[in-house]
């Protein structure tokens, strides 16, 4: 790792990762999302608010367990049925473990799909992506 990179990695600047519009374009084909809780340069909170019925979440990374916290707070009150994430497959976290494994449907990711918000956008997501798919169950 060049110090670029590693400036990079442990810069605050990579915790809002945009899209890729073809990876969000199939999910929401196959989903058909009404709301984003933290869409790309938000000017909301969307911990804050009450969520939609079907959502997509590609969560600041240094705010996945909170986002994955509020999905199930929402779906428990019955205001959203689905929430799919884009995160990174850290498995060995204690939120995968918490609020994923065993709770949700997990689609790993082959390769670096994302890339980040700053004058580096070219680069790749240094770490891999899963979807975690997390449903109200009836």
């Amino acid at each position: 790792m060049n110090e670029q990179t590693i400036a990079l990695f442990g810069s605050k600047k990579t915790d809002d990762w945009k899209t890729p519009p073809k990876v969000y374009d199939k999910l929401n084909e196959e989903f058909h999302f009404d709301f984003d809780p933290c869409p790309f340069q938000s000017t909301f909170d969307g911990l804050a608010m009450d969520w939609g019925k079907r959502c997509f979440v590609n969560p600041p990374y240094s705010k996945v367990k909170e986002f994955l916290q509020k999905a199930w707070v929402e779906i428990e009150a019955g205001h959203t049925d689905i929430a799919v994430f884009l995160t990174f497959s850290n498995t060995d976290t204690q939120w995968f473990h918490r609020y994923i494994y065993n709770r949700a449907e997990i689609r790993f990711i082959e390769g670096r799909i994302a890339e980040p918000a700053t004058p580096l956008a070219s680069w790749n997501l240094m770490r891999p992506s899963m979807i975690a798919i997390l449903r109200r169950r009836e």
